[in-house]
């Protein structure tokens, strides 16, 4: 129900459905609790993109946003993140560089946090309220749930003043107490819990192999890293260094989670950045010895604590016939709770013989995954085979006819009785290095031909004179895969079908929320009808009341209705069901109806009178102007017939202008006169 309550207010406030989601647990977890989380998301229909561990999310928050980190090749930032909550405490050193983030090492006190400081305040005013009221307040539930509030209110004051008074009114026997604590006397009182902040410290330093001056910036976060001493301690534990609150010590786990779910998912753009954690707890594998195999093996530590997770191991085992292998913790006292260590229990099937009756070689791909989690994922088999290759010149005659064998160094059986374990990345990128090296050797050992020398040699071996002499190989034995071998897991996970039960009870439960929710808000809905009803009988019609529109029998019947409901509503109808508060509600609606119709018919008609004068005032509004546009269009058709009259006025002045006037009694000199 939690996490179903978490996807809903993410969906209710981005108002978008919300399935994908990144959890973050404390960095403790084991393999049985990450399950749990795993098995409670996907009952409650979210898919977790990651599991991460409460201080890489902090660490992942700090580094995406820093622009000034050294490169890949050089040394890296060193931070520590303090995380002290209510309730635990936990110290990581982080590695960043450029898109990179590693969690070095992870120290952990489970039981150390906030509480216990407001335990000790607690029991300091136990004895002293029990000496001057003579009361126990430890006694009554109630009264020590009030003074673990007021405590922890007192120690949030203390953490900016020097002093500050307590008080709780009636805590129990109808008594008040009251006290005064100084911070020196809180202090003393911490002093005791404050020995016990540097051990994580100390650990964290330890596992990493590093001293207090190689860490660069310390990093506090969590409600009580708000407290003076604790910093103080803190500070005084690495030598005065000035420490750092550049997180938010309340959110700086959800915003991590946030950023790491931006990185998982395809919607967002952001900066690569790529998150490499630790695993905190060692995992070994045991099996039963093989008949065929006496001087075997059972077990095998195959992830060591410190070692980088997510990662993939290869185990290889010789052997005839199936064979089963267990998982669990080498070290159980490390776990929390002294909880069984045991993971999971994995069993190989189709596993045989060869046609030579000589060992199958099984090969299990065992992985931690990014939650947390292992399986063991993939099982297959291999065969040698024998291929040539060419060697190297350097190598000279002696290694021509050495036989390799890739993974078990002979081909006998006797050395085929111990299991293998290889990094399944290490070893793909130390194949694919020897592979390059083997290419560099073979161009630089064989003799550059300048293109004369080249023509001759062409020419002498096309003629018969010369041959090319043949290349050295050798035979070598490498594994080839020829078929999968299916793998059965028993493990601390729900099976589908559990988990199926557990999904209709998840959704039972949401439908019986859906419903106390709908019935409070019907509930709600009837209470408001009523007191709205039987105010607006007595309204006048301006204030929207029903005065007007309904007789005295009217009133009087509505009034004595409402009186009814609501005695029902505090008597019997405090608990009611849904469809009684419908019912109710539609009875209201009922005796009130005929008044409220006329009061509607009345707004209605109202509504139809302003329309219809909006509309005329809006066609009037529209002749007006339209008149006005013809009146200007008539004026503009004027002044154009105007300007264009002046314009041909002016052209024919310009013509009389230009034409040249006679002399008075002259005739033109071509006119001849006629006789």
């Amino acid at each position: 129900m939690f996490l179903t309550r978490a996807k809903q207010t993410a969906s209710a406030e981005l108002r978008l459905p919300v399935n994908d989601m990144v959890i973050s647990v404390p960095a403790w977890y084991s393999d049985h609790q990450r399950r749990a989380i795993l098995d409670a998301a996907e009952i409650a229909g979210i898919k977790v993109l990651r599991l991460v561990n409460e201080t890489t999310a902090t660490a992942l928050g700090y580094g995406i946003t820093k622009l000034e980190l050294p490169g890949p090749e050089e040394k890296p930032r060193r931070t520590m993140f303090v995380d002290i909550g209510h309730s635990n405490y936990t110290a990581s050193i982080c590695e960043f560089r450029k898109g990179e983030l590693k969690v070095v090492s992870t120290a952990y006190d489970r039981h150390f946090g906030g509480r216990n400081f407001d335990k000790a305040i607690m029991d300091h005013f136990r004895a002293e309220w029990q000496e001057k009221y003579k009361i126990d307040i430890y006694s009554n539930p109630k009264a020590r749930v009030r003074a673990a509030a007021a405590v922890e209110k007192l120690k949030k004051v203390l953490s900016a003043n020097a002093a500050a008074p307590i008080s709780v009114e009636s805590i129990m026997e109808d008594k008040d107490v009251s006290g005064f604590l100084k911070r020196d006397e809180l202090e003393g009182l911490m002093k005791p819990l404050l020995e016990r902040c540097t051990k994580p410290l100390e650990q964290a330093l330890a596992d990493a192999k590093l001293k207090q001056e190689d860490i660069d910036f310390v990093e506090l976060v969590g409600g009580t890293s708000r407290v003076p001493a604790l910093k103080q301690a803190v500070t005084d534990f690495f030598g005065g260094k000035t420490l750092n609150f550049t997180l938010n010590a309340d959110e700086a786990i959800a915003r991590g989670c946030a950023f790491s779910c931006a990185i998982l998912s395809p919607v967002f753009r952001v900066r690569d950045f790529s998150v490499q954690d630790v695993v905190n707890y060692p995992i070994e594998f045991t099996w039963e010895k093989s008949p065929d195999i006496p001087d075997e093996d059972t077990n095998l530590t195959v992830f060591n604590r410190g070692n980088a997770m997510p990662s993939t191991k290869i185990l290889t085992f010789y052997r005839k016939q199936p064979f089963d292998l267990e998982a669990k913790y080498a070290k159980p006292d490390m776990l929390p709770g002294k909880m069984n260590p045991w993971i999971g229990r994995f069993s190989v099937k189709g596993v045989k013989a060869d046609s030579k009756d000589d060992f199958m070689i099984c090969k299990l791909k065992a992985r931690l995954n990014l939650h947390g989690v292992l399986n063991v994922e993939q099982g297959y088999y291999v065969e040698e085979q024998e291929v040539e290759e060419p060697v190297p010149e350097k190598e000279g005659e002696k290694n021509a006819d050495v036989s390799t064998d890739s993974a078990v160094g002979s081909a006998s059986v006797s050395n085929r009785k111990e299991l293998e374990c290889e990094d399944a990345e290490a070893s793909k990128l130390s194949n694919e290095r020897a592979d390059a090296e083997r290419a560099a050797k073979r161009a630089k050992t064989e003799p550059s031909l300048t293109s004369k020398q080249a023509m001759e040699t062409d020419d002498k071996a096309a003629n018969g004179e010369a041959k090319p002499p043949a290349q050295k190989t050798r035979k070598v034995k490498k594994q080839v895969r020829k078929g999968d071998l299916p793998i059965s897991s028993g493990t601390a996970s729900l099976t589908d079908e559990i988990k199926n039960q557990y999904a209709e009870q998840e959704g039972q439960m949401i439908s019986q929320d859906k419903l106390v929710a709908d019935t409070e808000e019907r509930k709600n809905e009837l209470e408001s009808e009523i007191y709205s009803t039987r105010n607006k009988v007595d309204e006048p019609y301006e204030s929207n009341g029903y005065a007007e529109f309904c007789s005295e029998e009217e009133k009087a019947a509505i009034k004595d209705k409402c009186e009814k409901l609501e005695d029902w509503i505090y008597d019997d109808g405090d608990d009611a069901t849904k469809a009684q508060y419908v019912a109710k509600l539609e009875e209201l609606r009922a005796t009130a109806g005929p008044v409220v119709q006329r009061f509607n018919d009345k707004r209605m008609e109202e509504e139809e009178a302003r329309r219809k004068a909006a509309e005329e005032a809006a066609a009037a509004e529209r002749a007006q102007d339209e008149a006005a546009k013809q009146a200007a269009e008539e004026q503009r058709a004027a002044a154009e017939a105007a300007k264009k009259l002046q314009e041909q006025n002016a052209s024919k002045d310009e013509e009389m202008k230009d034409a040249p006037a006679d002399a008075e009694g002259e005739k033109p000199a071509n006119v001849e006169e006629a006789s």
